[in-house]
């Protein structure tokens, strides 16, 4: 069993770090607001750390789960961060949805330090946590990811290695053009269908055992026509994600028109309030055009 750091304990990293302690690892969590570090401890046992260095010192893998590119440096770099605790020829394994540039420079300082530096997004929102089936699509030298995934593969349905550092942030990326689409066209045809008079679980029904079948759909519907939006990924993070996208899409030269008007449908329901509504609100958005 491994000595593991786990720093971000939000609605993925909880569950995550948990499985990790009932797989029989060794985890040290930190978290930046403590009481939530307190409340895992109380549940998972482990132990606490007051610092990402403190939650690295002595640990052969560092698992790390924050909010965005500067979350992540914050938790990496300085006198407190992870890589300041951390011993040559550990694994950082970052579980974060950042950049693929902030990836490429921390693995550069990373690589300084002697330390291998995996970027491994994950896809499969609160409930692929809890049950410990997550997508973690990774990037990185191929021995260090050799390394992590039996680690990983405590709470991953799917892990597998894209390429060198940066690989699994841009497959991340490609999740989430994916789904913005998917959504969008999930919410229009149960709009549809509520507008022309139909039953929309009816619909669905016969719908979702063809071509247009698809997890939103199977996981999704109900709830968007109970009009509850309280669960899953929230519309704030999907846009942080989608301004990653096109900010690589232009670096790239890549044509993304439905994605970009599908940001734009998300920025509408963060001014309707629904900056903490799941990603399947985009059917509210409908709703409110009537």
């Amino acid at each position: 069993m491994a000595r593991i750091g786990f720093l971000g304990l939000g609605v993925m990293g909880f569950p995550m770090a948990g499985h990790l302690q009932a797989a029989g690892h060794d985890v040290t969590v930190y978290n930046r607001t403590a009481a939530k570090a307190e409340l895992w401890v109380a549940q998972h046992g482990g132990a606490l750390a007051q610092t990402p260095a403190m939650a690295a010192k002595g640990a052969d893998f560092v698992m790390a789960c924050v909010g965005n590119d500067d979350d992540l440096r914050g938790v990496c770099l300085g006198d407190a961060g992870a890589f300041g605790g951390m011993a040559a020829g550990t694994v950082f394994v970052d579980h974060t949805t950042v950049s693929a540039q902030v990836t490429r420079d921390l693995h550069g300082v990373a690589a300084q330090a002697g330390i291998s530096f995996v970027d491994a997004p994950i896809s499969g929102g609160q409930a692929g946590a809890e049950n410990g089936a997550l997508s973690v699509m990774c990037g990185g030298e191929a021995e260090a990811y050799a390394r992590a995934a039996p680690v990983i593969d405590v709470y991953a349905k799917i892990c597998k290695r894209l390429g060198e550092s940066g690989a699994g942030q841009l497959t991340k990326m490609c999740n989430q053009i994916a789904i913005a689409g998917l959504v969008q066209g999930l919410a229009e045809s149960l709009h549809f269908a509520q507008k022309a008079g139909l039953d929309g679980a009816a619909v669905v029904e016969v719908i979702s055992q063809g071509a247009a079948g698809s997890w939103q759909m199977a996981n999704r519907y109900e709830t968007m026509l109970a009009d509850q939006f309280d669960h899953g990924f929230a519309v704030d993070w999907m846009r942080k994600d989608l301004g990653i996208v096109l900010d690589a899409a232009n670096e790239t030269g890549a044509s993304l028109p439905v994605t970009a008007l599908v940001d734009q449908f998300y920025k509408d329901v963060q001014r309707m309030g629904g900056g903490r509504w799941d990603t399947s609100s985009l059917i509210k958005r409908l709703s409110a055009l009537d």
